[in-house]
């Protein structure tokens, strides 16, 4: 299995593959910070294609073929593990030739096609729990992933809708979703997004993700999902959201703090 219960679970990489520099500078860092901590189980995630921008003119990212050309340099070069995401069931084979987790988005969290189709493939499935679905509900999207003899399932807290052009985590979603027998993690940056708060694009407030993630691994999370980039002002998608990358290091050592505390028995056994 990919996931390993004595190691914090980290998806981690830019929101868009914008360009082979960024993405490799991203993953230099991610590098050091392996170096620096063996208890990190670091998956390098970047998308394709952004399948749901609020508008037409908004960037998509460089498509399936360049998209996962440049997730295979990555892979090779610096040995991580490769995650994005799939929008149609069609994707889910060419996608899973090079990426060892795919991700299915949570507005098709509940698409059967895309969960079968991504089952099939026998790679890692992660996917995320629709801002629309209760925590208790996503037991379903797992039944099928099961069902279709899924190789190993994720799952990922991103916030439900509260209101208009605003997300809230609800921390029981951790223990509750525990129960269909998988990790789950908290996309600790997605959930401080302001949908369409941004006149036609995403906002967000960055300045919350250490504290949404500090607390999911107080209530007992897997791991994190989170999104980073080295100026994420001038990043093509979801900039309000992600993490500096020169922030990411401090982030991570203090979730890895409390996710030792919350796993204590885990680790020293």
């Amino acid at each position: 299995m990919l996931y390993d219960p004595k190691k914090l679970l980290l998806i981690l990489g830019p929101c868009m593959l914008e360009s082979e520099a960024i993405a490799r500078e991203i993953a230099e860092e991610l590098v050091k910070i392996r170096e620096q901590e063996p208890c990190f189980n670091i998956i390098f995630k970047g998308s394709f294609d952004k399948a749901n921008r609020t508008s037409l003119q908004s960037p998509r990212g460089p498509g399936m073929e360049a998209g996962l050309k440049l997730l295979a340099s990555i892979k090779e070069d610096y040995s991580f593990p490769v995650c994005t995401d799939i929008h149609t069931p069609e994707q889910a084979a060419p996608v899973g030739e090079v990426c060892d987790v795919l991700q299915i988005p949570a507005f098709l969290c509940r698409q059967t096609d895309l969960l079968v189709a991504a089952a099939q493939t026998g790679r890692v499935v992660q996917v995320k729990k629709g801002q629309f679905l209760a925590p208790q509900d996503m037991k379903y999207a797992i039944n099928k992933l099961e069902e279709s003899q899924a190789a190993e399932i994720w799952q990922t807290e991103r916030g439900a809708t509260f209101g208009y052009q605003n997300l809230v985590v609800d921390m029981r979603s951790f223990p509750i979703m525990q129960e269909n027998g998988h990790p789950v993690l908290l996309d600790a940056t997605h959930s401080v997004q302001l949908p369409g708060g941004a006149q036609g694009a995403s906002s967000g407030n960055r300045e919350y993700v250490p504290t949404l993630a500090r607390a999911a691994i107080a209530a007992g999370a897997n791991g994190l999902f989170i999104e980073t980039h080295p100026n994420p002002d001038q990043a093509l998608s979801d900039g309000k959201s992600q993490i500096p990358l020169r922030d990411l290091l401090e982030l991570l050592k203090h979730s890895l703090a409390l996710w030792r505390v919350t796993n204590e028995q885990l680790v020293r056994g």
